[in-house]
């Protein structure tokens, strides 16, 4: 994905480490991004080894935020070792984050999560969608805004697709098929508003309530008839991969 001019500039002047990935996540990643959209960039950094062996250790999570010509950019990386014992914990939001298809920086340790990463998923990631969902949906009945709707409707999804199929999949322009016959409309008006109130045409309350309520049990069906493992297969390998780049 190609970043505001002078963005990637400016986070490789401020961030202090070398950087395995760079990802695009947030209403970009999920498909529906508004003018006024912040970017928020997600990745993984390596600290150098006597950062990591000495007495003076280095950051495992690097946070930058700044005002880019009117857009606000958010970066956050984890270091890698601690990147990796997030996707072996029910975590979707590093699963979205590797598998992130806006990619702004890559290398082969970023190629190296993702192959990895079909054998990190396990049923217990619906926990972090279902989770996600209710928090959400608390949001937006506090707000009325369109925005933690969406985002309701997006984990829901998301995490009943992951169910089905093992793949990971954030954008919910393609994952509209199990959602109400509505929600594209919904998506139209948030790239319109990035705080947007929920339009004056869309269904109430209940209604929205009941979808949720379906959709939430809907994943938690796809939950336990799902034919994921309880725990992630490629445990050893992510340490294997934490050691090589340490000592490579």
């Amino acid at each position: 994905m190609n970043l505001p001019e002078g963005m990637a500039d400016r986070l490789a002047a401020d961030h202090p480490y070398p950087r395995a990935f760079l990802a695009v996540s947030g209403a970009h990643l999920y498909g529906f991004p508004s003018r006024d959209s912040d970017v928020d960039l997600r990745g993984v950094h390596l600290l150098p080894l006597e950062e990591i062996v000495g007495l003076e250790t280095g950051e495992e999570t690097v946070t930058l935020m700044w005002d880019h010509a009117g857009v606000e950019a958010d970066a956050v990386t984890h270091d890698l070792a601690k990147f990796c014992a997030l996707l072996l914990r029910r975590n979707g939001y590093v699963l979205e984050q590797v598998m992130s298809p806006l990619v702004v920086a890559t290398s082969p340790v970023h190629a190296e999560l993702r192959s990895l990463v079909p054998g990190l998923v396990t049923f217990n990631h619906a926990h972090h969608y279902l989770g996600f969902a209710r928090s959400q949906w608390n949001l937006f009945e506090q707000s009325r805004e369109l925005k933690p709707l969406l985002y309701t409707f997006r984990v829901l999804l998301t995490g009943v697709h992951l169910m089905r199929t093992g793949e990971v999949e954030a954008d919910l322009t393609r994952l509209t098929g199990d959602g109400p016959s509505y929600l594209p409309e919904l998506i139209e008006a948030k790239r319109a508003a990035e705080h947007g109130a929920l339009p004056r045409d869309a269904p109430d309350t209940s209604r929205l309530r009941d979808d949720i309520a379906a959709l939430t049990a809907l994943l938690e069906d796809e939950r336990d008839r799902s034919a994921l493992p309880e725990a992630p297969a490629n445990r050893r390998a992510l340490h294997d991969l934490v050691v090589r780049a340490r000592l490579g």
